[in-house]
Parts: C-alpha cells; structure tokens; sequence
C-alpha cells in the first residue's frame, strides 16, 4: 500500500526538493550570494571567475546541509580560507557567517515573492498516511522550516519538526550525520530500524545510512538516479506519487 517494506512504521522526510518545490530557490539563492563574492575574489585576486554551478556544487557541496556547513564545504572546494566571524556579521562580510546571512536573506525574498509549492504527490502521500495514523516527521537542516510548512499549507500534516533551530538548541550535528533524523524517530517513539528517511539530497540519504534506518527513500528531482543509491538509497522514485500502486507521475 505505501511501497515500502511493512516493518516501516514512522516517515521521516526532508523538506526542500522532498515535500516542496524549494530547492531550485535556495540553488538561485546559493548562486547569487556565491557569484557575488567569487566575482569580487577574482577581480581582488586577478584571477579568472569561475561561478557558483547550481546543479553540480549545489549538489555536490550544499544540498542538504546547514547553511554554515554549506558554505564551509563550497569554499573549501575552491580553496578558499575565510574567518568564521560571528552570527552578527552583516550579511556579505567576508566571512563564513557574513556570506551565509546573505544566502539565507536572498532565499527568504525569493520565497517572500515566489510563494511555496508543495509537490502534489508528496502531499497525497502524506495524507495516506494520516488516515492510515502512521506517524509522520519533517527532519530539516533549515531554521526557516517552519515558515516554508505553513506558507505551503502542509505544516498540519506531522507530528514532530525537527530543522536547524532544533539541531542548534540541542546540539545534534548537520547532514550527512545521522543526528537530527535519529532524533526525529526519537520523539515519535519508533526504532530507526523501523522508519524510513525520505532525501533527495546526496548528504541526507547519506545521513539516512549513518543512522541504520530501515529504508531510505532516495526522491529523484534532478537525475542523479545512481548517484542516490551510491550514497545510501534503498529505494528510488522520481516522485513520492511513484511509491503508491495506480498513483505513479
């Protein structure tokens, strides 16, 4: 009925690219704020600017991550050394901190402007589950998590949100560490053997991994079908729709 083997008994998703239609705009957003400093690097350095790739760094260095992490993992990339700074540094200052508040103040806009679409065959997916009372999770490495729920009008459909502001309060280490999923499953009172992680980031199928979980669920939005597996996905499906019998997109 749910596509998934029957010992799963509780679903843990992600967010961005799982339940909504998010992670083209935080992508946007990881560009914008990247090729705005690459740029100025470049002319300070003398050296060629090479941009932000918002398919292959994003998929490779960001997606999934915290937002710090991110912006650490990209510049270490590119070899680039920067101060950490201090969550009070302006947005764009020449630091970890300062470029990832500008990150995050370029997505809250496009979001503010754009709207949140959640994807429908995930929303039909979730509402199965419901009627069928199987405990359901959103487990995000973003602070704004509960602002992207309710804008999307899905923020009534789990019981327990684990996103940034949690692992920050609790100390639970980001994505591809099992951390904040195994905390998630946790509250809702169930084994990881037990439930299953929903990712379409590779550092969150990675997680899901790390954390012995009983399936994961890698959601196919960008075609990187075999890297998913690669990385710790037991199952893949383009769209969650794709897991329920006479429903596949």
């Amino acid at each position: 009925m749910l596509g998934l083997p029957d010992h799963i008994r509780a679903f843990l998703f992600d967010l961005d690219g799982v339940l909504t239609q998010t992670a083209k705009v935080h992508a946007a957003a990881w560009k914008d704020m990247f090729d705005s400093f690459l740029r100025a690097e470049a002319a300070r350095d003398g050296e060629e600017f090479v941009p932000f790739d918002p398919i292959v760094d994003y998929d490779r260095y960001v997606d999934g991550r915290p937002r710090l992490d991110g912006t650490r993992t990209f510049l270490a990339a590119r070899g680039i050394d920067l101060p950490e700074g201090t969550p009070q540094d302006p947005p764009g200052t020449r630091s970890v901190n300062g470029l990832s508040s500008a990150k995050n103040d370029t997505v809250l806009r496009m979001i503010r402007e754009q709207g949140v679409q959640p994807y429908s065959g995930s929303v039909e997916y979730l509402h199965r589950l419901r009627v069928l009372g199987l405990p359901r999770a959103v487990v995000s490495s973003s602070a704004n998590c509960k602002d992207v729920l309710r804008a999307a009008g899905i923020d009534g459909l789990f019981e327990v949100v684990v996103d940034g502001l949690t692992a920050r309060r609790d100390g639970l280490a980001g994505k591809p560490a099992p951390d904040t999923y195994l905390a998630a499953a946790r509250q809702l009172g169930v084994e990881p053997g037990h439930a299953a992680v929903f990712e379409d980031a590779l550092a969150g199928v990675e997680s899901g991994r790390a954390g012995g979980f009983g399936a994961v669920v890698g959601v196919n939005r960008t075609g990187q079908a075999d890297a998913l597996r690669a990385h710790g996905a037991t199952v893949v499906v383009d769209d969650l729709a794709d897991l329920v019998p006479g429903e596949a997109s």
